[in-house]
């Protein structure tokens, strides 16, 4: 495999052989972040990539789409079962297109949108003032609680109805809690609005069946592919049939050209691994490890926000170590332990430095990693944040973590030299 381009291209293959590398020795905790299996590996290099194929199935504007349509139509029924969803359109490239669209469909420009703020736990496309959605639409942005920092669902029902917005957004990035989309139903009926979630983050986790199914509650549902569904980069949009032509139309051709059919195609196979048996196992391990290493990090003194988790998802609060969440993923990244900073509940820092960091469990579950593994990174997580500017302490940490992490090994099929 990449023999070819090894030949061709030395440069572009010696960084992805430096990237391979990196990938197999260290710790990845990135929460959006996994690892896709060979098969879609190969869909995504695929022949796939050569076709142009605007349109739909049956409705494109180019000869030649008979097997594309296979492909695309197969991705969508195997959403569909998934999910147990009515209308699915798979074509969206990523999470921001995708909401894009389902605003489109649902609202005109500067009808009200009510979504969660950024720093409590929110995404910049649920509202935040320079993203288009915040440009677009008249914003309503909902908190956390400030003491427990978990949804207050009477306060996002009170907010709702003295607002009345367009569209109610259950939509969340970091906020490590499982969602009452039955709750989010009533209030949207209360209120008379649309209800549209964003699960880019847990959709694995709900098509594993841990989860709550915001399905059928919701008149639309936006996900990526990449996160905890173990997918290629990419997105998808579910929804009620009412709304199937007005969605269809909003990617194409109101936002969108071509679809790229070969990330159709590996979407289709990362759907059939989420519909076997294996994949509930996984995603319930996957819940597992994150409680488990949020027990760890506990034991040790560190702050969750909320007190823990119920998804694959854990948001730390680092200011008890004197460290910013930026100085923080710097000094884990040395160690080679991959997180991100995220800005907490009514931080007083810039989201370009914040108060924390993001943490989850999809990567080191694929690898294998259990309970016993997460309890040994969250004490040399805290041992870094302990020993942030002590370059010899944090190379002693990447040697326990680069020793942990070739118990697990990862792309062995993989030969780059």
């Amino acid at each position: 495999m990449y023999g070819h381009l090894k030949e061709a291209d030395p440069a572009v293959y010696a960084i992805m052989r430096r990237e391979l590398a990196r990938q197999r020795e260290g710790a990845e905790l990135i929460p959006s972040e996994n690892l896709v299996s060979l098969p879609v590996l190969e869909a995504l290099g695929s022949v796939f990539t050569n076709k142009y194929s605007e349109g739909y199935p049956k409705k494109r504007y180019y000869g030649g789409n008979e097997f594309i349509d296979q492909s695309e139509e197969l991705a969508i029924e195997r959403a569909k079962q998934l999910f147990g969803a009515e209308h699915v359109n798979v074509q969206p490239l990523s999470g921001s297109p995708a909401n894009m669209a389902a605003y489109f469909a649902l609202m005109e420009r500067g009808d009200k949108l009510m979504g969660l703020k950024l720093d409590h736990g929110g995404h910049l496309t649920h509202g935040h003032p320079v993203n288009f959605s915040g440009k677009y639409y008249t914003i309503v942005p909902y908190e956390v609680d400030p003491t427990t920092e978990r949804l207050n669902y009477d306060a996002i029902e009170a907010l709702a109805m003295k607002e009345r917005p367009k569209v109610l957004l259950a939509g969340f990035t970091a906020y490590p809690r499982d969602i009452d989309y039955k709750r989010f139903r009533e209030i949207a009926d209360r209120c008379g609005a649309y209800l549209m979630a964003d699960i880019s983050h847990t959709a694995g986790l709900i098509a594993g069946k841990q989860l709550m199914n915001p399905v059928p509650y919701c008149d639309v549902v936006t996900t990526t592919t990449h996160k905890t569904l173990r997918g290629p980069r990419g997105a998808m949009i579910l929804c009620r049939q009412q709304h199937a032509q007005a969605i269809d139309k909003a990617v194409f051709p109101g936002l969108q050209g071509g679809p790229h059919e070969n990330v159709i195609a590996a979407k289709a196979v990362a759907f059939a691994e989420a519909l076997k048996p294996e994949f509930q196992a996984y995603a319930k391990q996957v819940i597992a490890n994150a409680k488990a290493l949020g027990e760890a990090l506990t034991a040790r003194g560190v702050r969750l926000v909320t007190g823990g988790t119920d998804t694959h998802l854990l948001l730390a609060d680092v200011r008890p170590f004197r460290i910013t969440g930026k100085a923080a993923e710097s000094a884990l990244d040395k160690a080679g332990i991959y997180v991100n900073k995220n800005t907490i509940p009514y931080d007083p820092e810039k989201p370009f430095v914040t108060s924390g960091i993001r943490m989850g469990t999809p990567t080191l579950t694929t690898r294998g990693m259990k309970e016993g593994e997460m309890k040994v990174l969250g004490g040399l997580i805290v041992d870094v944040l302990e020993n942030a500017e002590n370059g010899e302490r944090l190379k002693g940490i990447r040697e326990q973590v680069l020793a942990l992490c070739k118990r697990f090994p990862i792309y062995s099929e993989i030969q780059l030299s």
